[in-house]
């Protein structure tokens, strides 16, 4: 890696910093226009480059040129444009209704930057998690820092190489490095930290960030299950998760991470995923080019031991068919999977599929909520009611039915995690919104008629306090919600005496 990444020394992280800092205070980045000239300069970073950035990204994971193409540049494009074609919008004044009592007050929100922030990119996807976030800092008038992934060490080059030929590096920095890089960042104030990673460095990043009270955002991961129950149509549900465990070779924060299925239709679902994997081609079972490698030795050592360690029944693949050199890990699928064995343990991250056998819902939404909430929730089933009793009774980042993967691309919908599958969210707007400050602004009157007109009321304010002004301010400023007397229960009321029973419209199977 060393040869390949050129390290920024941790010594000039204080002074890139300071420079960004001094920036932002003259006020450059406030204007919408630079926003969108940066904008469009970072649009075509990207695409005056994507054959370098499809030829780094290959050697670092192996990836197939569809999947890169696919999954990271025409998505952080289609990011880019919208931004910049929806930037005045977001970023105008958002006017709200004060209440009748100041009513003559004018009242809004501003959308300010919330100053100098900072990007921890992820290695997997080198484009959509480590640029589009740059995207929102951008778009919402921050000067910002971006560290690449030095595990991805290519793509990290490549970014830094060309940062300065497009980008202006008064108000956006590359800093590329490791671990003594990371430290240093860390230990500088920042307005907003946006990490993409695991929980364990997630920590790290949060404990840094409360010692100046800095808000961060938290991309993380998770066991991202799969429900599939007897009305699903199995065929779909086996091509749409071999496709999804198998893409980037399953190293994806919302690849299907295991696969709870009715017992019922377990061997069902099984001869279809085999079909599936058939119609996939010989270039995707044998170490062809539509599957990608694993990023790293460690990182492939770690998988084959997880599937070597299985307990369960081999369905396909298995660490026989593995190669450390080229770090090739075939898509492994295990059957009749035990809640306790390896594969059930950490997040995998890689091309393992644990298929575990259900008895029903009610028992896949228990499994779920044993264990922490996943940034992603896939389901196949045609039952409005099985639907509706998971989304109601688990919780996850997201929910997707009937297909994988997909609520990453579409702009339009926030994308983040809940609880130790991390906080915050991103994508089209919500990334303009993450690295905004909503600034409440109230105008008073002050001045003319107007300003006399409310000052005559609001002196009513001024000492000495009398009880007529207390009743004043009483009837005034109170809120009437006519909901009665609290000891004049209506008939829809429940008595105390009365147990309250859980009801539930959906069909529990």
């Amino acid at each position: 890696m060393d040869s390949i990444l050129k390290m920024t020394s941790p010594e000039m992280v204080p002074v890139i910093v300071e420079k960004l800092r001094a920036s932002f205070l003259t006020g450059k980045t406030r204007c919408l226009e630079y926003r969108k000239r940066q904008l469009k300069q970072l649009y075509f970073l990207v695409h005056e480059n994507q054959q370098a950035f499809t030829d780094a990204i290959y050697k670092d994971l192996g990836r197939p040129s569809m999947e890169t193409s696919f999954g990271e540049i025409i998505t952080f494009k289609n990011d880019c444009l919208m931004a910049i074609k929806n930037l005045k919008n977001w970023a105008k004044d958002e006017h709200v209704w004060p209440g009748l009592p100041f009513m003559l007050h004018s009242t809004y929100v501003r959308k300010d930057p919330k100053g100098t922030v900072l990007v921890l990119g992820a290695w997997n996807y080198p484009i959509t998690v480590q640029l589009s976030p740059m995207i929102g800092a951008i778009a919402a008038g921050n000067t910002a820092v971006l560290k690449p992934s030095e595990i991805s060490a290519h793509t990290a080059q490549l970014i830094a190489d060309l940062w300065p030929k497009y980008m202006d590096l008064e108000t956006t920095a590359v800093v590329n490095g490791a671990i003594p890089q990371a430290q240093a960042l860390l230990d500088e104030r920042w307005e907003h930290i946006f990490y993409t990673g695991n929980g364990r460095v997630g920590s790290i990043v949060a404990e840094k960030a409360a010692k100046f009270l800095c808000p961060v955002t938290l991309e993380l991961g998770g066991k991202s299950p799969v429900i599939i129950d007897d009305s699903a149509n199995l065929s779909i549900a086996a091509h749409r998760i071999l496709w999804a465990k198998s893409f980037n070779t399953g190293q994806t924060c919302i690849a299907p991470d295991y696969v709870l299925v009715d017992r019922k239709i377990q061997d069902k679902f099984i001869d279809e995923l085999l079909k599936a994997r058939r119609q996939f081609g010989k270039e995707f079972v044998s170490r062809g080019k539509d599957i990608g490698r694993i990023v790293s030795a460690n990182h492939w050592k770690r998988i084959r031991n997880l599937a070597a360690s299985s307990k369960a029944d081999l369905v396909v693949g298995g660490v026989n068919e593995a190669d450390e050199e080229s770090r090739f890990m075939p898509l492994t699928v295990f059957k009749n999977v035990h809640a306790d064995d390896a594969t059930m343990g950490e997040e995998i991250f890689g091309p393992i599929l644990p298929i575990i056998p259900i008895g029903s819902i009610r028992e896949a939404v228990d499994f779920v909520n044993a264990r922490d909430q996943p940034l992603a929730l896939y389901m196949f089933t045609e039952n409005k009611d099985v639907s509706e009793y998971i989304m109601k009774y688990t919780r996850s980042g997201a929910v997707v039915r009937g297909d994988m993967l997909i609520h990453f691309v579409i702009d339009a919908l926030p994308f983040g995690g809940t609880g130790p599958a991390g906080f915050g969210a991103y994508h089209g707007q919500h990334s303009f919104e993450c690295f905004s400050h909503r600034r409440s602004v109230v105008v008073a009157p002050a001045g003319g008629i107007i300003g006399f007109i409310v000052e005559k009321i609001m002196s009513m304010r001024y000492p000495p306090y009398t009880g007529g002004k207390n009743k004043f301010f009483q009837l005034v400023l109170s809120d009437h919600a006519g909901f009665g007397h609290p000891r004049e229960p209506t008939k829809s009321s429940t008595s105390v005496d009365q147990p309250i029973k859980r009801v539930s419209t959906y069909i529990v199977p």
